[in-house]
């Protein structure tokens, strides 16, 4: 089976996997992550290659994909999830073979695969949020690092002959990295569909919220709440009416799943 037909990889043969709620995650640290993602998009491009296909996992993650089948299925197609929620990562120091040496936050990750791309050459794409969202990200990550290569950038609302033409510009401009940010299972769903029409890309990361946070609509939570796991009590204190639901029914759903569904 190739590539293109989405038969994953092992996460990397230097790094253990271990399952958390049911999900395979890579137990990687941030800067194992970041070098990993560069590696990836070096690997030979082929006109029947699809791109690499990395992902992250946080509770809801979990939950959705416990009783959403086609959800899991969109997850377990990638060649890499990630751990983007601190309690995971607690959690693993007592129910997994090996503990998860840190979160990898895309919001972080991003930084660091952007450090190391300016030095290497590697270039991006950003697709995803509100044109002008995704203009004031591009804009801020070049002022942030003036030496990196941005092949291109265009926001997520795309559709019919728009996104045909968008899909073929992407493939000619081969970028490295296509940091896709639409949100779960958006972005997912996006992959599935669209990913075997861009051969000439090397990886494609799910980004979430990434470009909320690049164009300065959005704030981190303070170190110490990420830190004990409450980034997502910050995250509710800012949009309540948005997420309240979301947490209602994903929290306390996610953390029984890891609790008997890990190992």
């Amino acid at each position: 089976m190739s590539r293109s037909q989405f038969e994953p990889v092992a996460a990397s043969a230097e790094y253990p996997t271990v399952v958390i709620g049911g999900l395979p995650i890579a137990a990687i640290t941030r800067r194992e992550a970041a070098r990993t993602i560069l590696a990836m998009a070096d690997k030979d491009r082929c006109h029947s290659s699809r791109p690499y296909y990395l992902t992250s996992a946080n509770g809801e993650v979990i939950a959705r994909s416990a009783t959403d089948p086609n959800i899991a299925k969109l997850f377990l197609n990638a060649d890499q999830i990630v751990a983007d929620g601190q309690p995971m990562v607690l959690a693993s120091r007592f129910v997994c073979a090996h503990a998860l040496p840190e979160r990898v936050a895309t919001t972080d990750l991003f930084h660091d695969v952007a450090a190391l791309a300016e030095k290497s050459g590697h270039s991006f794409y950003f697709l995803g949020a509100t044109a002008e969202e995704n203009l004031l990200a591009v804009e801020n990550t070049q002022s942030a690092y003036p030496n990196l290569r941005i092949a291109g950038h265009s926001h997520g609302f795309l559709s019919g002959d728009e996104l045909t033409a968008k899909l073929s510009e992407i493939k000619q401009l081969r970028p490295d990295i296509l940091w896709l940010a639409m949100g779960v299972p958006r972005e997912q769903e996006f992959i599935d569909k669209h990913a075997a029409a861009l051969t000439g890309v090397g990886v494609i990361k799910t980004s979430g919220g990434l470009f909320n946070f690049l164009s300065g609509k959005n704030r981190r939570a303070p170190l110490w709440m990420q830190n004990i796991g409450l980034e997502w009590a910050y995250r509710l204190s800012l949009e309540p009416k948005r997420l309240l639901m979301r947490y209602l029914t994903t929290n306390f759903s996610s953390a029984i799943l890891i609790l008997t569904r890990s190992r």
